[in-house]
């Protein structure tokens, strides 16, 4: 266990916050994941809210491109991925330190209380945050045979 002294005669606040962020930094690797994984997975911060024709959902996606976005519907289940890549520029000369910044991986599936209709609905990108509009299913309307 890693015991961090304090006093407030001889430590400011930021001095101890980094020394609780050191505490959690010899717990993980440096490209931010446990046990040395290259790629981090992480579940995307959801928020649904319902109207009377769909549903609106925001996921935070921060740093992914829109073509590294999949979105798939199946009747009242919503499954979304994204994947961000790292970019390798390197400098001649240059080498790394240290780094934070690392690949991840997002994933998130949630059920809602009715069917979705993917044609009629819609996805977009903007700042990070997935906004989707998701059409509920409408009945189809009874129809008649004819006998011949």
């Amino acid at each position: 266990m890693f015991l961090v002294p304090f006093s407030s005669a001889n430590r400011s606040a930021s001095d101890f916050a980094r020394s609780i962020e050191r505490l959690f930094d010899d717990s993980f690797d440096r490209t931010g994941a446990y046990g040395g994984s290259e790629v981090a997975q992480r579940s995307p911060a959801l928020d649904v809210a319902e109207t009377e024709s769909g549903y609106s959902v925001n996921l935070d996606l921060p740093g992914v491109a829109k073509e590294n976005v999949k979105i798939a519907i199946d009747g009242r289940r919503v499954s979304v991925s994204a994947q961000t890549q790292r970019e390798e520029t390197k400098k001649d000369g240059e080498r790394v330190i240290y780094r934070e910044r690392s690949s991840a991986s997002f994933a998130r599936t949630f059920t809602l209380p009715e069917e979705i209709d993917q044609e009629a609905s819609q996805a977009k990108l903007d700042n990070g945050v997935l906004s989707l509009t998701l059409a509920k299913k409408r009945a189809s309307a009874a129809k008649q045979l004819t006998v011949n």
